[in-house]
């Protein structure tokens, strides 16, 4: 057990004072949870072995599984990767600081801790205040998601109470994350570029940004399992819940189907849009409504929530309908593939 120090900071006036004093134990060699736009990290800094390991154990996360590494300003990329091309640069100029993971060809300064013993880095900058002040000081800071490995990603103050307050030598906590849902995780270090994880910036707004296309691959969608962690999010069973979890990629009339075929007196869950929600109440213990098939973002936001609830409701299974897999969506099909202890696929979906 860890003597956990919590400060709570402001995202729109964030206490520079505060963040000087995290600054300083992590350069100490301390690990710390703290936000980003997407889902809180639990940190330290690249030029500390020792504390990058301690990410490992505090996660229960397998050593072949890299981090990413968070930066604040262009300098530090050329510190963390080398050979960044035009396309490169074109890219980041775009979509940086935001949700945008890139896999880069490291430099001699990673250590191998940090990459899982790869010739590449995971890179990204992120937009959020509190992560822009902190790494200012710091420098790079390594860190995969905040949460015990397997579990949903943590996007609320007590996510990371829950999973973390015990573990990380410090907690900054700024509230919720604003997407609620990790970084898009894009291969450049090949041609053609390739989607390694769909995350909060749509995939199509990044083939737009370089004018080429980006290859998705099935391990992409969530369908299968990468044989190699060359990203976080490609191996191992990621965001389930403890209670069972079947996705129906199909219609209302394939969910109801489903629902009906589960054995008797069993208390279930439907995790729905807004939109069908009216046709489940009487097949069905509790609607949970994740948000508009419309307005795909805030589905996004609320899935990781949903997910950690499962295990809270009192049920015994929960089944989830599928969405659109445009923008966002496919990042919200990822995520419910991985988390789904069974999938079942109709011939005829229809989520548009």
């Amino acid at each position: 057990m860890v003597l956990t120090k919590l400060f709570r900071v402001n995202i729109s006036n964030p206490d520079v004072s505060v963040l000087s004093e995290v600054c300083r134990d992590v350069l100490d060699g301390k690990i710390v949870v703290f936000p980003t736009e997407t889902v809180y990290g639990l940190g330290a800094s690249i030029y500390r072995s020792d504390a990058l390991r301690r990410i490992f154990i505090a996660k229960n996360r397998p050593m072949d599984n890299p981090l990413i590494v968070h930066i604040s300003k262009k300098e530090h990329l050329y510190e963390v990767a080398v050979d960044v091309s035009s396309n490169i640069l074109k890219l980041i100029d775009v979509a940086w600081p935001g949700p945008l993971t890139l896999i880069l060809k490291k430099s001699s300064s990673v250590p191998l801790e940090a990459t899982a013993g790869l010739s590449t880095v995971a890179v990204r900058m992120p937009a959020h205040p509190v992560a822009e002040i902190l790494i200012n000081c710091t420098g790079p800071i390594a860190a995969p998601s905040a949460n015990i490995s397997g579990r949903p990603s943590p996007v609320t103050s007590h996510h990371i109470l829950v999973d973390m307050f015990g573990r990380a030598d410090m907690i900054v906590d700024a509230g919720d994350t604003i997407f609620g849902i990790e970084s898009t995780i894009v291969d450049i270090s090949t041609e053609p570029p390739r989607l390694l994880r769909p995350g909060a910036m749509p995939i199509e707004k990044i083939v737009e940004i370089l004018g080429i296309d980006v290859i998705v691959t099935e391990v992409a969608k969530g369908y299968i399992e990468a044989e190699e962690a060359i990203a976080p999010g490609m191996k191992y069973r990621h965001y389930a819940p403890k209670t069972p979890l079947i996705l129906v990629e199909g219609d209302v009339d394939n969910v109801i189907e489903v629902i009906k075929n589960i054995k008797k007196g069993m208390r279930i869950a439907i995790l729905t849009c807004s939109e069908n929600a009216e046709y489940y109440h009487r097949y069905v213990d509790k609607v949970v409504v994740l948000g508009s098939k419309k307005n795909l973002f805030e589905v996004a936001r609320n899935l990781f929530i949903v997910l950690r609830e499962i295990d809270r409701m009192g049920i015994d299974i929960a089944i989830s309908e599928g969405f659109p897999e445009k923008g966002i969506g496919l990042a919200i099909m990822n995520r419910l593939r991985k988390a789904s202890t069974k999938i079942i696929k109709s011939l005829h979906r229809t989520y548009s």
